[in-house]
């Protein structure tokens, strides 16, 4: 039976949610050249895909987390994600901006959070860590805890491993950049050759170049 991470991996290879292009890498938003991409906004216009992962992170909630009280979802990308996760497990949802805003109230964090509220926050993407380590630091200045964070995918980079450790978060993620290198493998979207370039680049990404 495969295991849920190459299940999810071929789900997002699929619908091109994560497209990998070693020869023609793309150009990240920090300047960053990457053979991957992904966008995992794009599952929820796939109705049976939305709804898998919202089961599949609603069912690690219930194993894990058997005290949590709110949902969180990181704007933008996990807002809806997080919304249907809250919806499922019967919770209250708050997202955490990534700045206040700038009129109102000027809230970072929008919905209804108690304090010393036990709470799971929902990433769609993790890279480096640090957007979605911010949430949590939002959240923990307003008076609750956050117990847990799921993600619908990682990179692995070791520089996040190392933030989320030093910030005490416990990161459970439906997919990986291994998983899905092993199915583009397997399905032929990758060659073997282009495998060491793959793998070169998620331990130094910000100064990796393609060959």
């Amino acid at each position: 039976m495969k295991k849920l991470d190459r299940i999810v991996a071929s789900k997002l290879l699929k619908i091109k949610a994560v497209k990998l292009q070693p020869s023609n890498p793309f150009i990240w938003a920090s300047g960053w050249k990457s053979p991957i991409y992904c966008d995992n906004r794009k599952t929820l216009s796939y109705p049976d895909l939305r709804n898998f992962i919202k089961i599949e992170l609603a069912r690690i909630i219930r194993e894990k987390y058997e005290t949590v009280d709110a949902i969180a979802g990181v704007a933008t990308g996990a807002i809806a994600q997080g919304a249907m996760v809250a919806e499922e497990l019967g919770l209250p949802f708050v997202y955490v901006r990534s700045s206040p805003k700038d009129h109102g109230l000027e809230n970072l964090i929008e919905g209804d959070l108690k304090p010393k509220m036990k709470v799971v926050v929902i990433e769609d993407l993790i890279s480096t860590g640090g957007s979605s380590l911010k949430a949590v630091e939002a959240i923990r200045r307003d008076g609750s805890d956050v117990i847990g964070m799921l993600a619908i995918f990682t990179y692995g980079f070791p520089e996040a491993e190392k933030a989320f450790r030093k910030a005490k978060v416990e990161l459970t993620a439906l997919s990986n950049y291994d998983a899905v290198l092993e199915t583009a493998l397997a399905t032929n979207y990758i060659h073997q050759s282009e495998l060491q370039t793959l793998q070169e680049w998620r331990m130094s990404p910000s100064t990796w170049q393609p060959k």
